[in-house]
């Protein structure tokens, strides 16, 4: 094949270089696409069957939220309008209280969204963009054995259990948080490696529409938060929403039977049994057990001028800040930019690729982690929503100077460690702004109090008493 002559091509002419994406999966087929469209030859390896034409698609099918930084990934490859046009806007997240009541908190300003996207749907859609360019082969089960650091040759496995070898100028991996490519990385001398599973796991369950709309209003993101656990549900195009319980091993473990489980969302989700529906309810959650979820950190994300690592397969992270694919995306993005920079010069590339990406994964990885306590508990506090209107309230006065930081990592593209550091930096000077304001109406008051003592009303001890107890009952 041209595949493997190709390296003996003039170099001078490297639009003939042979690129091949491991993972035909969000990340690789969006790769594909930017490597094809500066002429390298694309070969994409992937080790499942074509999703486009699987009877049911397997694989993880949390839903995603798109929001800036993927769109802009997209869009260099003429791919934002047709994945927008085919998502659900969501203005803000709808808080289910344990009692029913339901608050929306904005994500942003007013216009700012992020999008419901299905995964299976972006999945083709980029697929068949990739497919669209005449330099890319897609290579379908093709299960990657072994790959050489020296040689860069591939050694895959076909379904029929038939192997091949392919040889490439550039290794691209795109295959997950359980990536094959890196495993060559980890017997690398100073390769840095971890992976930390999260105690809970996540059930999906469907909410089907009533009489062909919406079971809730749709362009929301919904959360029963309740503090160990939580559930959210994103809207779908066919009026579904996805449910997604969010739980710690062992509670799943202590749920055994179906009527188990219709306590349990009595006692937590209430307001949800009717909408899923109690039968369905029964079946569904036993339907896949629990799965689990992992985050991974690992630097560098090159080895030589051959390999490169992006998407989960760099920086696997937990889904509580909607950032996964996005940064992912990004990388595509951030690549293409350095390519431009540095002439395609892959020896300058790849080193720079590290440099500038690595501390923005990692500043992402931890946010997620730290989002995961936020949702559970801390929408719950009335603290904490106090702050977030303070946060808001402050950026609609002084737009540069403060940024919430969700809005920084959700709707810019301001470097993920910058936003961190500026946060950190913000955090401290509203706090310090809060206790100057506290400390200040609280001497004025001493001195008015002071200065002009109130003429008390004589009233008993005990009248006052039961005066105080009325006003802190709940009714």
């Amino acid at each position: 094949t041209t595949m493997h002559n190709s390296t003996n091509d003039n170099k001078s002419t490297s639009k003939k270089k042979v690129v091949a994406v491991v993972g035909g999966g969000l990340v690789g087929a969006l790769n594909a696409c930017y490597f094809a469209k500066r002429g390298f030859q694309v070969e994409v390896f992937e080790s499942r069957e074509d999703i486009r034409q699987a009877k049911i698609v397997k694989g993880r099918s949390i839903n995603l939220a798109l929001s800036h930084r993927g769109r802009q990934a997209l869009k260099q490859v003429g791919m934002e309008d047709t994945i927008v046009s085919k998502g659900i806007p969501m203005h803000s997240r709808m808080i289910h209280s344990l009692n029913g009541t339901q608050s929306p908190i904005p994500y942003g300003k007013k216009g700012q969204y992020i999008l419901s996207v299905d995964r299976a749907n972006l999945n083709k859609e980029l697929l068949s963009a990739a497919e669209t360019y005449p330099n890319t082969n897609l290579n379908f089960a093709h299960k990657l054995l072994d790959w050489s650091t020296e040689t860069g040759a591939m050694t895959f496995v076909r379904a029929e259990g038939a192997k091949e070898e392919i040889q490439a100028d550039l290794i691209v991996g795109c295959d997950g948080a359980f990536s094959a490519i890196r495993k060559q990385f980890l017997r690398q001398s100073r390769f840095n490696y971890s992976q930390t599973y999260i105690p809970h796991g996540y059930l999906e369950l469907t909410m089907p529409p009533i009489n062909g709309e919406f079971a809730m209003k749709p362009n929301y993101l919904h959360i029963w938060p309740r503090n160990t656990f939580m559930m959210i549900a994103l809207p779908n195009l066919d009026k579904t929403f996805t449910c997604t319980l969010f739980m710690p091993f062992e509670e799943f473990e202590k749920v055994t039977t179906g009527d188990q489980v219709i306590t349990f969302f009595q006692k937590y989700f209430p307001d949800a049994i009717p909408l899923i529906g109690a039968e369905a309810l029964k079946r569904d959650y036993f339907r896949l057990p629990a799965q689990a979820m992992v985050s991974v950190k690992c630097s560098p994300y090159h080895l030589g001028d051959k390999c490169v690592l992006m998407g989960d397969a760099a920086h696997a992270v937990v889904p509580f800040y909607g950032q996964g694919m996005n940064a992912g995306f990004e990388d595509c993005l951030v690549f293409n930019e350095i390519m431009d920079q540095l002439n395609e010069d892959f020896s300058a590339v790849l080193p720079e690729y590290t440099r500038v990406r690595v501390p923005d994964d990692h500043a992402i990885a931890d946010l997620a982690m730290y989002n995961y306590v936020e949702m559970r508990a801390h929408v719950n506090s009335k603290l904490f929503l106090f702050r977030k209107y303070v946060d808001n309230f402050l950026h609609i006065i002084m737009p540069r100077t403060i940024i919430p930081l969700y809005t920084m990592v959700t709707f810019t593209r301001t470097r993920y460690h910058k936003a961190v550091k500026r946060w950190h930096w913000q955090e401290k000077v509203i706090n310090q702004g809060l206790l100057f304001c506290a400390a200040v109406s609280v001497a004025g008051c001493s001195y008015l109090l002071v200065r002009y003592p109130p003429n008390m009303p004589n009233i008993p001890t005990e009248q006052l008493w039961s005066r105080l107890q009325a006003l802190k009952s709940p009714f």
